[in-house]
């Protein structure tokens, strides 16, 4: 997807006019958590093929269209399906609809992923709360020339798990009774799940969980100033931590297995959110 000011405000024009409105909030849906989507009321729907420059999501379980419409009354955006560097695009590529969606209006982003759990006290089903992320990948979203219409050419990552954020999932998770676990998730590009190895050396950097997505829009989202709150579903133990393979099946049945909960809390998260 070209990631350039002119391409990304063309797609952004596109969307206002198509959908007439200006979401506030964006929810990006992971594997299996599509869902959602079928939730969102007075629903524009817009397969990824027919916007200006996107991607098509090739992924299992990712719809590959944008919807918009009202979540809990507010004017939100949800991208059913995202984009993967193991579908053979670039951390530019795959992350350049984080900048459609800034250019569109929207000011606060939600993302949910399925994840495996490295924390052996953690269990397939949980969800998990980000609170910091780690990626050894060389590449960067933001590597090239920088646009500073679309933010700085150093910027801090310090809060790009918004604070504020975290402690509204938080309330909302409590009030709706619904356990929310925390931790740090670490970023392998995949396709393959990771060797037990790899989950070894991840729990000894600190990880709590394991994916293949997330990381590059959360920088993205930091660069041009997107409030960014992220969720995992723990969909499978990593490798390793229990006896017997990761499977695809596993994560798609415990992610939907999972999801009514999710999207309760998602829904109370956006209600509640300050934008």
């Amino acid at each position: 997807m070209p990631h350039d000011y002119e391409s990304c405000l063309a797609a952004a024009g596109y969307l206002a006019e198509r959908t007439g409105m200006r979401p506030e909030i964006a929810l990006v849906l992971g594997s299996g958590l599509g869902s959602l989507a079928d939730e969102v009321e007075g629903a524009t729907v817009i397969p990824y093929g027919e916007i200006p420059g996107f991607l098509l999501s090739t992924a299992p379980d990712h719809a590959g269209k944008l919807v918009a419409g009202r979540i809990a009354g507010r004017p939100v955006a949800v991208m059913s399906g995202r984009f993967h560097c193991y579908e053979g695009y670039s951390m530019a590529e795959s992350s350049a609809y984080v900048r459609v969606l800034r250019l569109w209006g929207v000011k606060s982003l939600i993302l949910t992923n399925a994840a495996g759990s490295i924390n052996p006290d953690n269990r397939p089903g949980d969800l998990m709360l980000l609170t910091d992320h780690i990626k050894l990948q060389k590449e960067s979203p933001l590597a090239g020339p920088n646009d500073t219409r679309f933010g700085p050419r150093f910027f801090d990552m310090t809060r790009c798990y918004d604070p504020d954020y975290q402690a509204l999932a938080r309330r909302c998770a409590a009030a709706l009774g619904i356990p929310l676990k925390e931790g740090v998730y670490i970023y392998f590009a995949g396709p393959q799940f990771e060797t037990p190895a790899e989950i070894r050396a991840a729990r000894l950097l600190g990880a709590d969980a394991v994916g293949m997505s997330t990381v590059p829009e959360v920088i993205t989202a930091a660069h041009c100033g997107l409030r960014t709150v992220a969720i995992s579903c723990l969909t499978n133990m990593a490798a390793g931590v229990e006896p017997g393979p990761v499977t695809g099946e596993e994560v798609n049945r415990t992610a939907a297995s999972a999801s009514a909960r999710f999207r309760q809390l998602l829904r109370r998260m956006v209600e509640m959110m300050d934008v």
